[in-house]
């Protein structure tokens, strides 16, 4: 678990320092910390409600995440230090096609995290600390392990999307819930990018 979210740390450190691009790197770190945690532990997809309401809340809450993004990035994208992060990371995101980064990111990267952060993670926690307990130290974890991506808008989506979709784990015992939330919101971040688009235009 700790090698996990060191190796994320530091993977989003050095795309931070300019020593390696994230659509190289990031999907290899992450993809190996997914299979880690698959094999370290099954993941539970809704221990704690069934499947169905857990996919249709995680849908629901991925939505609503995104709309609350594009008002949240229409408001701080006016101190231009975010707004400046903004542009870069679609800038990041233009160095591959859009199919090329919705794949890396939606059948790679997204489920890689959710399998490690809230499947293995939050998951071992929980068996020995209460549910929101858990929750909370795996929040923070993993918080910590992006910010030294030293992005605003990669260190704020993992402190507001971080909290959503721990909640999510907490709520319905396993990953369903969180993995949709995560893909939609992800999925629509890159397709339909609030703030600034791929070509680093500003709303």
């Amino acid at each position: 678990m700790v090698l996990g979210a060191l190796a994320e740390a530091a993977g989003w450190r050095l795309v931070a320092l300019g020593r390696a691009r994230i659509w190289r790197l990031m999907p290899a770190v992450l993809l190996a910390m997914g299979i880690g945690a698959a094999l370290g532990r099954h993941p539970s997809a809704a221990a704690r409600v069934d499947g169905g309401s857990a996919l249709i809340v995680g849908v629901a809450s991925g939505l609503a995440l995104y709309v609350a993004t594009r008002v949240f990035v229409a408001v701080a994208g006016r101190w231009e230090p975010f707004r400046r992060g903004v542009v870069e990371k679609y800038r990041e995101a233009a160095e591959v096609s859009l199919v090329e980064s919705l794949a890396l990111s939606l059948l790679i990267m997204v489920p890689a995290e959710e399998l490690f952060w809230r499947g293995l993670f939050q998951a071992r926690l929980d068996q020995s600390l209460a549910a929101v307990t858990a929750g909370a130290w795996t929040w923070l974890a993993y918080v910590g392990a992006n910010v030294p991506s030293a992005s605003l808008p990669i260190v704020a989506g993992a402190v507001v999307g971080g909290a959503l979709w721990t909640g999510l784990a907490v709520w319905s015992g396993g990953v369903l819930a969180s993995l949709a939330s995560h893909m939609l919101w992800t999925g629509l971040m890159l397709a339909l990018p609030p703030g600034a688009g791929r070509g680093g235009q500003a709303d």
